[in-house]
C-alpha cells in the first residue's frame, strides 16, 4: 500500500491542511501567546528579558497609527461636502461613549460591592509607600482644561509625530474640511491622500506578520516578570474583574448589537485575530489600523469609522471604566475604609473625567486609577502598591473589552447614521465575504442598494447629509440572494484603504 493510501475505515487528511492552518494569523498569535506563557513560567528571567520583542512590535504599529488616521479621516471628510454630518456623527458617538462608560462603571461598582474582594485583608495604611510605583502614578495630573488644551498640537505636523490620538483627530478633521472648502484646488490632494492610505495599509499588512513574535515576547515578559504566584493572593479581584468584563461584553455589548440588527458572537469571530494580538500584547493600539479596515470591510462607511473608532480609543474605554470602580473600591475595602453610596458615586463622577485624561499614556488604566485616588480624599495613592503586581494580569481584560466596545460603537453609530450596509455586514460576519488583508480585496460601501430618504428620516439623518457622508466611499452592493455573485464581487480588484 502506498504512503498516500488511507487505512481502511479512515479518512485521509487534506494535503497541506496543517500548513494552511499555520498560515492563519490568529493561529500564529495563539501559538505565540501559549509559547510565551510557557517560557515565562519555565524560565522567568529569560522570559522577562524578552520584553523588547513586544515593545518593538507595538512601536512599529504605533508609528503607523497617526498617518493612517490622518489619511482615513481627511479623505472621508474631504469627499463629503457637508460639515453638519461630521458634527452629527461626532455628537452621537460622544453620547454613546458616555452612556456606555457610565454603564460599565455602574456594573463594576455593583460587582465589587457584592463580591467584596478586599474585605478581610486589613492592610495598615502606615505600612504603604509609593516607592516602586511608576512615576506617572505619583505625579500631579492635569486638569480638565489642560486635557482639552493638550488636544491642540504645537504645529500641524507635530500632531503626526506624537503618540496621542486626539491631536491627530483634530488636525485631520480641520485638514479635511479645508480640502473640502478648497474645491477643485483640494481635489488633487484628496486623491493623493487616498493613494497614500493604500501604501500605509500595505505597510501595516507587512508589520502584522510580526504580531506572533510580539505576542510571544510580551506574554513571556508578563509571566516571567510578575509570575503566576502573585495571582494567588489577589485571585478574587482578578477573577471577578475578568468575569465582570466578560459579562459587560456578552450582555451589554451583545444587547447593543442585537438592537442594531447584528449579533455579537459572529463579530467576535470576525475580529479573533485582533483579540489574540491584544491578549498577547496587553495593548489595544496595535490593532487600531486593522480594526479600521475590518469595520469598513463589514459595511460601515469610511467617515464614520475614521471619526468614531479613533475617538473611542480616548473616550470609550469600557474596560478601564470597570477597572476604575472595582480597583478603587477594592483598595478601600482592603484598608478598612467604609465608603458610603454618596462617596462612591462622587468617585464615579471623577472617574468619568480621569478615564479620559489618562488616555494615550502607557498603562493608562493604572494611571487613571492613580489620578482618581489623588482627586478624592478617601483612599491614599500609596494603596496602589497593593495591586501594582497584578495590574498586568488585568490589563489584558481592559484592552480586550475596550477593543470590542469600540468596534460595536462604530457599527452602532454607522447604523444610526444610515451608513451601515446591513446586508453586507451580516454576510461578512457570517463568513460569506471573508476579509483579506490585501488592499485590493475589500471595499468601502456606499449607502445600501434601496436606501431611501425615508430610511434616512427614520434614522434621524437628513437625506442630503446622508448622501454627502458616504460620497467619498467606494460603492459596494452585496448580492445576498446570489452568493456566487457576491463572491465574484468580492474578488474584483477594487482599490480600498483596507
Amino acid at each position: 500500500m502506498s504512503r498516500n493510501d488511507a487505512a481502511p475505515g479512515t479518512v485521509p487528511a487534506p494535503p497541506g491542511r496543517i500548513r494552511r492552518l499555520l498560515s492563519l494569523l490568529y493561529v500564529q498569535c495563539l501559538i505565540g501567546v501559549l509559547a510565551g506563557a510557557a517560557v515565562g513560567w519555565l524560565w522567568p528571567s529569560f522570559g522577562a528579558d524578552l520584553k523588547p520583542l513586544g515593545d518593538g512590535f507595538i512601536a512599529l504599529v504605533r508609528m503607523m497609527i497617526a498617518p493612517i488616521i490622518f489619511c482615513t479621516v481627511v479623505h472621508g471628510i474631504a469627499s463629503m461636502g457637508n460639515a453638519r454630518a461630521v458634527g452629527r456623527v461626532s455628537l452621537k458617538a460622544l453620547i454613546y461613549f458616555e452612556v456606555l462608560t457610565t454603564v460599565a462603571m455602574v456594573i463594576g461598582l455593583v460587582v465589587v460591592n457584592v463580591v467584596r474582594p478586599g474585605s478581610g485583608l486589613h492592610v495598615d495604611p502606615s505600612t504603604l509607600s509609593t516607592e516602586g510605583l511608576p512615576p506617572e502614578a505619583t505625579q500631579s495630573h492635569e486638569s480638565v482644561a489642560a486635557f482639552v488644551l493638550s488636544m491642540i498640537p504645537d504645529t500641524l505636523p507635530s500632531a503626526l509625530t506624537g503618540h496621542e490620538i486626539l491631536p491627530v483627530l483634530l488636525v485631520s478633521v480641520l485638514f479635511g474640511f479645508g480640502l473640502n472648502a478648497a474645491g477643485e484646488a483640494g481635489r488633487g490632494i484628496t486623491e493623493s491622500v487616498e493613494k497614500l492610505s493604500k501604501v500605509l495599509f500595505t505597510l501595516i499588512r507587512w508589520i502584522m506578520k510580526l504580531a506572533p513574535i510580539g505576542a510571544f515576547g510580551s506574554m513571556a515578559f508578563t509571566i516571567g516578570n510578575y509570575g503566576l504566584d502573585t495571582l494567588r493572593h489577589l485571585f478574587l479581584l482578578v477573577g471577578s474583574f475578568w468575569l465582570t468584563a466578560l459579562f459587560f461584553v456578552l450582555v451589554v455589548l451583545g444587547t447593543v448589537m442585537r438592537v442594531n440588527g447584528l449579533r455579537l458572537l459572529p463579530f467576535l469571530r470576525y475580529i479573533k485575530e485582533e483579540l489574540l494580538i491584544v491578549l498577547g500584547t496587553s495593548s489595544s493600539e496595535p490593532v487600531l489600523p486593522r480594526m479600521m479596515a475590518k469595520l469598513q470591510h463589514a459595511g460601515a462607511s469610511r467617515p464614520v469609522v475614521g471619526i468614531t473608532l479613533p475617538a473611542g480609543y480616548s473616550f470609550n474605554l469600557d474596560g478601564t471604566a470597570i477597572y476604575l470602580t472595582m480597583g478603587s473600591v477594592f483598595l478601600a475595602q482592603a484598608l478598612g475604609v467604609d465608603l458610603s453610596l454618596t462617596q462612591q458615586l462622587s468617585m464615579l463622577a471623577v472617574m468619568l473625567l480621569t478615564s479620559k485624561g489618562a488616555a494615550g499614556v502607557t498603562g493608562s488604566g493604572f494611571i487613571a486609577l492613580a489620578a482618581t485616588l489623588s482627586a478624592v480624599p478617601h483612599v491614599p495613592v500609596a494603596a496602589l502598591a497593593l495591586i501594582f503586581g497584578i495590574d498586568r494580569f488585568m490589563s489584558e481584560a481592559r484592552a480586550l473589552t475596550s477593543v470590542v466596545g469600540n468596534g460595536v460603537a462604530t457599527l452602532a453609530v454607522a447604523k444610526w447614521e444610515g451608513q451601515l450596509d446591513e446586508k453586507r455586514a451580516r454576510a461578512v460576519l457570517s463568513g460569506e465575504i471573508p476579509y483579506t488583508s490585501s488592499p485590493e480585496a475589500a471595499r468601502t460601501p456606499e449607502p445600501r442598494a434601496g436606501h431611501t430618504p425615508q430610511a434616512d428620516h427614520a434614522s434621524g439623518a437628513k437625506p442630503e447629509e446622508t448622501e454627502s457622508l458616504a460620497s467619498g466611499a467606494q460603492s459596494e452592493d452585496v448580492q445576498a440572494a446570489d452568493p456566487k455573485a457576491a463572491a465574484r464581487s468580492d474578488r474584483d480588484p477594487v482599490p480600498t484603504a483596507g
